[in-house]
């Protein structure tokens, strides 16, 4: 879905061929990638105008999330289709998709449409995650995975319809619904993504030719 499935910046993949010269960050792919990242606080302002109520406001901050998601899937494929998948990417596509959802997840806390406990335990994944694709970086790189493009996904998509004005619906209990069964699975799949990163991440750690390597230092040493 987006640049962070090539992985972490500078961290060459294991038993990867040398890779090709980096293109220029001034691209599109990366342009749509700051726009989307200013985005959040538009999305933020709306969403938190007259106390979350307003319904135009609830309008306009849908759309702006929709915009940001559309651009989400587009730089990605944009990047890949002209190789144009830069460090800067790799980087700022998954802050940039953090940053739109924690907003979403915060702002609609906020407002009381979803208790805090759920996206305290969305934030916490998506930071030590973050934090852990950092503390293996050194023995290779921790691609996105199946389930956490669909996390992604599904955590979007909750967004989506808690964001919608819902209220302007004459079916609002029907869509009231599929938001909230669309939010449990995006609460499961994120948790159970957690568990498989963690395990991936100390296999990684143990498996590497960097361990490999300090392995056959320590050897040495001891022999």
């Amino acid at each position: 879905m987006s640049q962070d499935q090539t992985g972490a910046p500078g961290a060459p993949q294991v038993g990867a061929e040398a890779a090709a010269p980096e293109p220029s960050p001034w691209n599109l792919p990366n342009a749509l990638t700051v726009m989307r990242i200013l985005l959040v606080p538009v999305f933020v302002w709306l969403m938190l105008r007259l106390g979350g109520d307003d319904t135009v406001s609830r309008w306009w901050a849908w759309g702006v999330f929709a915009i940001a998601i559309i651009t989400d899937r587009i730089d990605g494929d944009l990047a890949r289709a002209r190789n144009l998948v830069t460090n800067f990417g790799k980087v700022a596509d998954p802050i940039a998709d953090k940053a739109l959802t924690g907003a979403g997840f915060i702002t609609l806390s906020m407002v009381g449409e979803i208790p805090w406990w759920i996206t305290v335990v969305i934030l916490a994944r998506e930071i030590g995650i973050t934090l852990m694709r950092f503390w293996v970086i050194r023995h290779g790189v921790m691609p996105a995975s199946r389930g956490g493009k669909i996390k992604t996904f599904l955590q979007a998509l909750a967004i989506g319809l808690f964001v919608w004005p819902l209220s302007t619906f004459p079916v609002e209990w029907f869509f009231r619904g599929l938001a909230w069964v669309i939010l449990v699975g995006a609460l499961v799949v994120t948790v159970a993504t957690a568990i498989d990163y963690v395990m991936k991440a100390l296999t990684l750690r143990t498996t590497s030719d960097r361990a490999e390597m300090k392995r056959q230092r320590k050897a040495a040493d001891d022999g």
